[in-house]
């Protein structure tokens, strides 16, 4: 129960802090010492020319004086830093220019937490590692701090929660979660798209796909696990899904 009262309080000042303190902060220099923690744990920053290296960097930066990061139970390091802003960058890199409007925090849990919020260990309802505020709490992320390596492992394969959580923020953009984001999906490809989630939710369904079974709870939900599979395995994806892979190429606007 101290949990849920510690992690509610904390997410009440954020909404509080946020309201009065809207105001960017100055986007500091990029740490030298982050480049080898990003070289070492994100493998797309390390597929980047030096060039786009630093504009990732930028990006990365820009992010961090936009929107404020904070904890509950433990305090946050560097790591978890990049880990949260390069989930931030990935998925809108090859914009010319990205601004996450509709988010003012991310609050970082240390482990999965349940429906009320709370993350006591002895819960066994604790399933949820990442999640997108509403109401009250509109313009909040919560992250499971454990969920955020495991999404920069190798080990994780095609999943990436906090990849996920900035992907259904950037479908949020036109005012609703609906899988159909017009910030990427050009109008004349909306009902192409609509068709193609729903062949592949369909074949998820059916257990003939390897696209995670989450994925087939909605078209929402569709979008942002198959973004983490875009993002985490590309090549797999072009060999197991060319149609998909092709449409949210050009989605994300990647080379």
């Amino acid at each position: 129960m101290t949990y849920i009262i510690i992690a509610f309080v904390a997410l009440v000042g954020f909404v509080i802090f946020a309201f009065f303190f809207t105001r960017k902060k100055p986007v500091e220099p990029f740490p030298k010492p982050w480049h080898d923690l990003l070289l070492e744990h994100v493998e797309y920053y390390s597929q980047l020319s030096k060039v786009d290296q630093k504009r990732f960097q930028q990006r990365m930066m820009l992010f961090l004086s936009e929107v404020y990061l904070d904890s509950v139970g433990f305090e946050l390091n560097d790591l978890d830093k990049i880990l949260i802003a390069s989930s931030a960058v990935i998925p809108v890199f090859n914009f010319a220019e990205w601004h996450y409007h509709n988010l003012s925090t991310v609050l970082v849990y240390p482990e999965d937490f349940n429906e009320d919020l709370g993350f006591d260990e002895t819960d066994k309802k604790r399933h949820i590692s990442g999640v997108v505020g509403n109401g009250r709490f509109e313009k909040q992320m919560i992250l499971s701090r454990k969920a955020l390596h495991h999404g920069f492992h190798p080990s994780s394969h095609k999943t990436n929660t906090a990849v996920h959580e900035f992907v259904h923020l950037i479908d949020k953009m036109d005012g609703i979660t609906d899988g159909v984001p017009e910030r990427l999906v050009a109008r004349p490809y909306i009902i192409p798209w609509l068709k193609l989630i729903h062949k592949e939710m369909e074949a998820i369904n059916d257990n003939k796909s390897d696209i995670r079974n989450y994925g087939g709870t909605n078209e929402a939900e569709f979008l942002a696990v198959a973004s983490e599979y875009f993002f985490e395995q590309p090549k797999l994806m072009k060999k197991k899904h060319p149609e998909l892979y092709k449409m949210l190429k050009s989605c994300f606007r990647t080379p």
